[in-house]
């Protein structure tokens, strides 16, 4: 079993499910954007890590154009070298086209985590050595308006049947690359990983995530993520 052969029957799972208004449009980069996604699992997913940064979902300027974790195209290409052709969603908003490497906008929440990567650790492999970076959830939700709709607000059946899909993927990715600890990024994610890994003897913490959205965030993030990590009883 791989971290490709993991995601690959997640994307069917969840494919195969449906949600309902106010949802209208859904995006599963793990099947448009499988060649970049798979690099980013081939290249730097391989072995055992010491620490898994887990997020909630894509971003509809990060992993939605990329396939890679919040996955800011200049990050994904400049810093982890990586840059590949990006299909299209089966249905896709004409407010929020996924243009792949070809996408104008910076994902802020990206460009954060993975600059404060490059600034602490210099070279992608020296962070890899220790730490491998997931999204929970494969699927980017987006509503008739064009604005993104975060999985805590879907309906509850529809949200069941998701979280039981990726409860087992993430199971599966912990058991092959055996991390010491589990830190979500946000606290969605801190939840998701609590309730799906409770009886694996991993430690689970939670660092503030980077998203604009959050005041927090906006002062200072690498540094209150830093505490964060210290406080999972991460070295630096």
């Amino acid at each position: 079993m791989s971290l490709i052969e993991i995601d690959r029957d997640l994307a069917r799972e969840v494919d195969a499910l449906s949600f309902s208004a106010p949802v209208s449009y859904v995006y599963n980069p793990l099947v448009y954007a499988r060649v970049p996604h798979e690099q980013y699992l081939e290249r730097y997913g391989a072995g055992r890590k010491e620490v898994l940064l887990l997020g909630m979902n894509p971003g509809p300027f990060g992993m939605a154009q990329t396939g890679v974790p919040f996955g800011d195209v200049a990050m994904v290409r400049d810093w982890l070298g990586i840059e590949a052709r990006v299909e299209h969603p089966a249905r896709e908003h004409p407010k929020r086209p996924v243009l792949g490497f070809s996408c104008p906008r910076s994902e802020i929440s990206g460009s954060r985590l993975w600059g404060w990567a490059r600034d602490r650790f210099a070279r992608p492999e020296a962070f890899f050595a220790r730490f491998f970076v997931i999204n929970y959830i494969p699927l980017a939700f987006l509503e008739e308006s064009g604005r993104n709709r975060t999985p805590d607000k879907l309906a509850a059946l529809e949200r069941v049947a998701l979280l039981e899909a990726c409860d087992r993927a993430l199971r599966r990715s912990v058991e092959l690359i055996q991390p010491k600890c589990i830190v979500g990024v946000g606290v969605f994610a801190r939840d998701a990983a609590t309730r799906a890994l409770s009886n694996m003897d991993v430690s689970i913490g939670c660092m503030l995530h980077p998203s604009p959205a959050s005041p927090r965030a906006n002062t200072g993030w690498a540094d209150l993520a830093e505490a964060d990590l210290r406080a999972a009883g991460i070295t630096l």
